[in-house]
């Protein structure tokens, strides 16, 4: 399974896009494909055009809510990774990639890199 953060769904909708190839091999792997509530929220927040919404709304059957856990462990990942301003929201959706056994495909490698020490795989 690969949950796209809302960066990397922003581009991979883009036909011909290096994410979109990236998308395409993952999916002929077999490849599942899932993103977190958090993640979701922020690709409505837009802007986009009505297009990008139905490919969007196309590519996943549904959208992983946080749980109560989810945010313990987004709670403890800010604290363990220097509470850093404005990170709380990319903690959570590191929080539900880990709890679903998810690699993250992200264009910010860097904001989720310290994360992986304490389980989130990268794609």
């Amino acid at each position: 399974m690969v949950h796209l953060d809302t960066n990397f769904l922003i581009k991979a909708i883009r036909p011909g896009s290096s994410e979109d190839a990236k998308l395409g091999s993952w999916l002929a792997a077999g490849e599942s494909l899932g993103i977190s509530s958090i993640a979701w929220a922020e690709f409505f927040a837009g802007p986009l055009s009505k297009a990008d919404e139905l490919v969007a709304r196309q590519m996943f059957g549904a959208v992983e809510g946080l749980s109560g856990g989810d945010a313990e462990v987004a709670a403890q990942l800010f604290n363990q990774t220097g509470r850093r301003s404005r990170s709380l929201p990319d903690c959570m959706i590191a929080a539900i990639a880990i709890r679903c056994r998810a690699k993250l495909a992200t264009l910010n490698t860097s904001d989720f890199q310290l994360f992986v020490q304490h389980g989130l795989i990268l794609a």
